[in-house]
């Protein structure tokens, strides 16, 4: 189905994503592989800004179900999306993309701190902003820290980048005869629990009037593919 036009986007990407084929931590070649998806995305108009996860190498929930102290646990994988946030502006700037990477945790020897109307202008320069370290406080996802950021950056759509090529009614890589959905309502996922993101950030984009669009980062070409309104994704949107 034919999709709207989105100009300023921000990709929300997993840190399995950048994984690759392995099982843990960064994979270079994964890495350059997004890199040349937004730079096509750039070379067709779009102004990108990317939110990272850090699962690839530590995630907060999963260590605090280990023992660690939950806020602790949370910062650690703060600092994981970090060094997420730097693999991917060494990618995109080894291939002519400029890059800023803002944290919201400060740590002035690597990247910038998170300033709102400083991102907004690295933006309007043609620069891709990626934003680490969640929201700087734990007990939020970076699902949710995706939803926050777009909000601020005036950003018409949250594509999020996954390994399933949109929303099912069930999973399908169990699930033969699982349905995908072309659209769904924000109520719908929250009614339904359907799992596209977590709860807060699904709230904050419907009372942004934010659409999120779920797509498969793995499909080589694929972002383009989907902001030209070709690929295959879904959108969850107000009034579907």
């Amino acid at each position: 189905m034919t999709r709207p036009r989105f100009n300023r986007i921000l990709l929300k990407l997993s840190g399995e994503v950048l994984m690759g084929s392995g099982q843990f931590g960064i994979d270079p070649a994964m890495c350059d592989r997004v890199a040349r998806e937004i730079k096509a995305a750039r070379g067709e108009g779009h102004e990108v800004c990317v939110v990272v996860g850090g699962g690839n190498i530590f995630r907060g929930v999963a260590g605090a179900a280990a023992g660690f102290e939950r806020a602790s646990a949370d910062y650690m994988g703060m600092l994981a999306t970090v060094m997420n946030a730097l693999a991917m502006q060494n990618a995109l700037e080894q291939i002519g993309v400029e890059t800023r990477v803002q944290s919201a945790i400060p740590m002035a020897s690597v990247c910038e701190p998170y300033i709102r109307r400083r991102a907004v202008r690295h933006m309007e320069k043609g620069r891709v902003v990626i934003f680490a370290a969640g929201t700087g406080s734990p007990f939020f996802t970076t699902d949710t820290t995706a939803a926050l950021r777009a909000a601020e950056m005036g950003c018409e759509a949250l594509f999020k980048g996954t390994s399933v090529d949109g929303v099912y009614d069930a999973d399908p890589k169990k699930v033969p005869t699982a349905k995908r959905y072309d659209t769904l309502g924000f109520g719908r996922v929250l009614a339904d629990d359907l799992k596209v993101m977590d709860a807060s950030a699904v709230a904050l984009c419907r009372d942004n009037n934010i659409p999120i669009v779920v797509f498969n980062i793995r499909d080589e070409g694929n972002l383009a593919a989907v902001l030209a309104g070709e690929g295959v994704s879904t959108i969850v949107q107000n009034n579907a």
